[in-house]
């Protein structure tokens, strides 16, 4: 059997039984890499027009025609598959994928092997020209893959910390830097394992150069926790964070941590976007999760696709987070919990209050929502069309503090705050699957299951919020069965964001009145 190879990190490349094959027809490559990417069969028309969406329908067809043999002239007859309506890569031959290798290693959980298999990102500096379709896709489908990438190295450094092995961290932690310079987190790691395998002046260096970016590019300065590595060593403020512990459910890894040791177990989902080692590097929401501890052992969790917790293919919906709550709250040895579900998480909350009444003892939603979009019923969310052009915007600036101006206006203007945003939302996704977290998240709808919710519920809503309209909890309340809602002062969408003191004092009391 021929043996073909496609190389899709860095420059692509196609080799037949180990050799390169010399196709000079960037589109021709282009058109490989899509097919090899692809699950099936793809439809001639779709391809044509992708590859010249300025010409015509039949112009389009006639050099698609005259490509398809050009490829196999150069290739041989027998590596496409080709019919009058579809195109794929033939069944005769063998075909391996270096993305497809990637990420079945990232499945498997063999993170040291999927950072070997990554060496740069996809299609890196290529383009077939003038065709705007393919670019998007190969945008999309290169922040997937990095974001895995990072995923990845983050284990990876983990893994060699606690295994002593830190100038293997080091090595993998200067990837990270590389993928993220602007990441504070990631040069923190960096610093941390440099000083700890002996090398302090590249510590030096390191610090310096994370210095020099952060001014240039940010205009804030490193955070103290940084600059006393240098003094301290390995000890900082930032890691008082628990340690990150994953468990598996459906084929998917899912990272949580529990911090605490008091009752009741208290369960916090956060909105679409987490990453439960990057949120306690944020002075107001690590002095948060704090007081929450204070009040029982806290439970933490990204859902599947999102933070630490595996990339999946598909957008998770509510009852999808919901299950991987269960099995959250089974690994934590949590037979029964308060759940607190903030903005987006409030949904997947409500849909296991109503499905597992016995494993809840109490409800906490804030700033939530029954239902993703607005309908003539439902008057409390953003328009189908406004949320399409929210999430266009959203998209666009990912990677910068995207939002923040309408999640915490009372953060907008603070460097330290948008730097530290910014840097989760490059850690906790990519904008290609954000796109798809936030479509399930815009189809949600929970309304038929609030009246099934039998445990003690408070709902907490900000009535300034700019997210997520205070509406929006009015419904819940008027809907939940003997539902408290407070309505506080302030307009910011973020739990820790503006004054805490009242909403805390609200949880501690609704938590301290729950029986036991």
């Amino acid at each position: 059997m021929v043996q073909f190879s496609v190389r899709t990190f860095g420059f692509p490349e196609i080799r037949r039984d180990g050799e390169a094959c010399p196709l000079p027809l960037r589109k021709g490559v282009a058109l490989l890499v899509y097919l090899a990417e692809a699950k099936g069969a793809v439809a001639r028309e779709f391809v044509a027009t992708m590859l010249w969406p300025d010409s015509p329908d039949e112009v389009a067809r006639a050099r698609l025609r005259r490509l398809l043999h050009r490829i196999q002239l150069t290739l041989g007859d027998g590596c496409l598959t080709v019919d009058r309506t579809t195109i794929r890569w033939s069944g005769a031959v063998g075909l391996e994928v270096d993305s497809k290798l990637f990420e079945a290693a990232c499945d498997r959980g063999e993170f040291a092997l999927a950072c070997r298999l990554y060496p740069g990102d996809f299609l890196d500096g290529f383009s077939p020209g003038n065709c705007p379709p393919f670019d998007e896709w190969a945008f999309f489908r290169r922040e997937a893959l990095r974001g895995r990438a990072v995923q990845a190295l983050e284990r990876v450094v983990q893994d060699a910390s606690t295994a002593g092995d830190h100038a293997a961290a080091a090595a993998h932690a200067h990837r990270l830097v590389a993928l993220d310079p602007l990441s504070e987190v990631y040069g923190r790691a960096l610093i941390r394992s440099l000083m700890l395998s002996g090398d302090r002046a590249s510590a030096e260096r390191q610090l310096e150069a994370l210095t020099q970016r952060l001014r240039e590019e940010l205009g804030v300065a490193p955070e103290a926790d940084t600059l006393a590595l240098l003094q301290q060593g390995t000890t900082t403020q930032g890691e008082r964070a628990p340690p990150t512990r994953y468990v598996g459910g459906g084929g998917i890894h899912l990272a949580y941590q529990t911090y605490g040791t008091g009752r009741p177990d208290i369960l916090l989902l956060p909105g679409f976007v987490s990453h439960v080692e990057r949120i306690w590097e944020e002075p107001r929401c690590r002095a948060l999760l704090s007081a929450l501890a204070a009040m029982g052992r806290l439970i933490l969790f990204d859902r599947r696709g999102v933070g630490l917790s595996d990339r999946v293919g598909f957008s998770p919906s509510v009852e999808a987070t919901a299950r991987d709550l269960a099995t959250v709250l089974d690994a934590a040895g949590s037979r029964r919990a308060v759940l607190l579900g903030a903005s987006e998480g409030g949904p997947a909350c409500i849909s296991f209050a109503a499905d597992h009444p016995e494993r809840v003892t109490g409800l906490i939603l804030f700033a939530s929502l029954a239902k993703g979009s607005a309908t003539s019923d439902y008057p409390y969310a953003l328009q189908a069309s406004q949320y399409g052009l929210w999430l266009q915007q959203l998209i666009a600036e990912w990677g910068g503090p995207a939002g923040i101006e309408t999640f915490a206006p009372s953060l907008a203007g603070d460097p330290q705050a948008r730097a530290w945003w910014a840097g989760l939302l490059r850690a906790a996704s990519s904008p290609g699957a954000i796109k798809g977290l936030l479509h399930a998240l815009r189809d949600a709808d929970v309304r038929h299951l609030l009246g099934r919710v039998s445990a003690p519920t408070l709902v907490l809503h900000r009535r300034g919020d700019r997210a997520v309209l205070v509406g929006a909890g009015r419904h819940l309340a008027s809907h939940i069965p003997q539902a408290r809602f407070v309505e506080l002062d302030g307009a910011d969408h973020w739990m820790f964001a503006g004054d805490q003191q009242p909403v805390l004092t609200r949880i501690a009391a609704f938590v301290a009145g729950l029986p036991v």
